[in-house]
């Protein structure tokens, strides 16, 4: 008998020294108690929205809204029948287009958000230097005009390849596509031009897709494709704590595996790295439908953080659309630099910053977004000052379901974010 108490003390302590920290995790009834709190306080807020209107910044910043097919079809119409004026008057053919520049973009804290300002450049048919993307402006809208009439979807890459030689490479077309949205004051997802299925969700989420009741705990390790048009989702239902939004697709993986979701009822979600249009526009819709707070797994790197500032306060390319693709009020709850060491991450699983990577990390600390956020400075500061990365695959030197067992239950516990 007291060999067997040995015995399991020995066990004990070897599960200690390897998976560090797992004693001081609280039972899941208690930890599940305090994020019921968190949750509570989240979706019990009730303010509207601020709007550039509410800031008087309509006059000064542009921003798109999503129209109807028959509206978008009427806007290019009455766009060509101004441009065939402009001919018929002598005045020559361009097109007036909002400038997507950095120059043209801005910061607004009160909507903690990247906005787009209402400079605009013309593109003239006549110009050597503009004849050619002109020409594919005029075919792009041709192409959604066309769409329309149809009531149809094409994906990004269907567009290109209807003109290839014209287009010559997919990312002249997506660009110009970004510009046609801007001339005609819509959202992307309104000119039913789509990119391929990228994101996918999985955990305590059911929702319509064109009519068909999905749910995300019957749908596998792979979990569910997040639909590319997003008009086509409704009816959501949950019973989640809160939105676990996931950098990385082994990460997903790991958590999805382990239905990490049943042990914390969460929604997992993942755009598999870059955040894609589609991934964007259902945690938008998650977040404000189903009022549950969002909380962020990314890689300890400045592209981790870039990534999620993308969720939260938008990408400058897409600046013009950011009232619909940006997700408020999300909180970074790891890998943070400052985790490597809290939680003895070996130093063979840390990685050495580039020069490129420091850069990177040093422009971060002069946006105005993450000047916003003293956690986020000391986060970065720290990042750039040790010059160490690691990826959330570094937790698996303690084991391949730390992630799962230790780390990410011991946050919520501690209600360590940022």
């Amino acid at each position: 008998m007291a060999d067997k108490k040995k015995r399991r003390r020995a066990d004990s302590d070897s599960d200690s020294a390897s998976q560090p920290f797992k004693n001081l995790l609280k039972s899941d009834a208690q930890i599940l108690q305090i994020l019921k709190s968190v949750t509570s306080s989240s979706s019990s807020s009730t303010s509207k929205p601020l709007t550039l209107a509410d800031l008087a910044l309509s006059s000064t910043c542009r921003e798109v809204s999503d129209l109807s097919l028959s509206s978008v079809q009427s806007t290019i119409e009455s766009l060509v029948f101004q441009l065939t004026h402009q001919i018929l008057s002598g005045q020559g053919f361009s097109f007036t287009v909002p400038s997507r520049s950095s120059s043209n973009q801005l910061y607004v804290p009160e909507l903690d958000r990247i906005v787009l300002k209402d400079k605009s450049t013309v593109r003239p048919f006549s110009h050597i230097s503009s004849v050619r993307k002109t020409t594919i402006t005029a075919k792009i809208l041709s192409l959604v005009h066309q769409l329309c009439l149809k009531n149809i979807h094409v994906t990004k890459r269907d567009l290109f390849y209807t003109d290839v030689k014209l287009f010559q490479d997919q990312v002249q077309s997506d660009a110009v596509l970004d510009d046609v949205s801007c001339i005609l004051g819509c959202t992307r997802s309104s000119l039913n031009v789509i990119a391929a299925e990228k994101g996918v969700v999985v955990g305590r989420l059911i929702f319509s897709d064109n009519g068909d009741m999905i749910d995300c705990t019957k749908m596998g390790m792979g979990g569910k494709a997040i639909p590319p048009n997003i008009d086509r989702v409704g009816d959501m239902q949950s019973d989640a704590l809160f939105i676990l939004l996931v950098e990385k697709d082994a990460a997903y993986i790991r958590l999805a595996e382990d239905r990490f979701y049943n042990r914390f009822p969460c929604i997992i979600v993942t755009a598999k790295g870059q955040p894609d249009v589609a991934t964007r526009l259902f945690l938008k819709k998650m977040k404000m439908e189903l009022k549950l707070p969002v909380l962020a797994l990314v890689d300890s790197d400045p592209y981790g953080l870039k990534i999620l500032s993308v969720y939260g306060c938008g990408s400058k390319n897409m600046s013009y659309d950011s009232a619909n693709l940006t997700t408020p009020d999300i909180k970074w709850l790891g890998i943070r630099p400052s985790d490597l060491d809290k939680y003895k991450i070996p130093e063979q699983c840390r990685l050495p910053m580039t020069e490129q990577d420091i850069k990177t990390g040093k422009d971060l600390l002069e946006e105005d977004f993450v000047k916003k956020n003293p956690g986020w400075v000391e986060e970065l500061n720290l990042m750039v000052k040790t010059k160490q990365k690691a990826e959330i695959q570094a937790l698996s030197s303690f084991g391949f379901q730390y992630l799962s067992e230790v780390y990410l239950p011991l946050k919520l516990q501690q209600q360590d974010w940022l």
